[in-house]
């Protein structure tokens, strides 16, 4: 999906900040930020895929200016209006607030670490064979686009498209985000870890001996 977010390995955005950091949240907000996203997670009414396709739904104006935890609460924003949980009324304080029937399901606090322990698994089983073996070359599709919805969520980058790798590892058989990510079911796929070298994927780089390793979706490759 060519959006503003797909910026893997462009060129003059700046160098990265690669110094780490102690500070988990930098302010107060960014920690309710992420509570209110995963206590709203938490309802059922979506689900990651979606949840990552509504934050590069955003605006370029939008998606540039906003840091991290901004995108992410621009995403749920339209997450909560587009799935009925509230109304754009609601929002603005336009309107009075409507009492809700997901009120029963909310996130209470002493829940919250069972919930992370036990995370959201996407293996699932599929009737799909695996097509590629541990060591075989591959080459990704020409165009990073959803074969399912035109401009919609995949996760198979831009820079990669067309791009000439190895596999390196088979990790079972996932849900398949290109089509999770706009219910249409989870149509799971076998998924593999594809190495690729820095000088397969771009013109001039640093360290040409680089590797880069991405999970992708059997449907997003071909035989080399």
């Amino acid at each position: 999906m060519n959006r503003v977010h797909d910026m893997g390995g462009r060129f003059g955005d700046g160098p990265v900040d690669g110094r780490p950091e102690h500070a988990v949240f930098h302010e107060d907000w960014q920690a309710r930020a992420l509570a209110l996203t995963l206590a709203a997670g938490a309802l059922g009414k979506w689900n990651i895929d979606m949840s990552r396709h509504a934050r590069e739904c955003l605006s370029p104006k939008d998606y540039t200016a906003f840091g991290y935890y901004e995108k992410w609460i621009g995403g749920l924003v339209a997450l909560l209006v587009e799935q009925g949980v509230v109304s754009r009324a609601e929002l603005s304080g336009i309107g009075p607030a409507q009492f809700s029937e997901l009120a029963t399901r909310k996130l209470t606090a002493d829940a919250v670490g069972d919930m992370l322990a036990r995370g959201s698994p996407a293996n699932r089983p599929c009737d799909s064979a695996p097509l590629f073996v541990v060591g075989e070359t591959v080459r990704t599709r020409q165009f990073a686009e959803n074969t399912f919805v035109s401009g919609g969520h995949t996760r198979l980058p831009t820079y990669a498209a067309g791009a000439q790798g190895k596999i390196l590892r088979y990790q079972g058989t996932h849900v398949l985000p290109d089509s999770s990510a706009h219910g249409r079911g989870e149509a799971a796929e076998p998924l593999y870890a594809v190495a690729f070298a820095a000088s397969a994927l771009w013109r001039h780089p640093e360290n040409p001996d680089d590797e880069v390793v991405l999970d992708l979706w059997q449907s997003y490759l071909v035989a080399a």
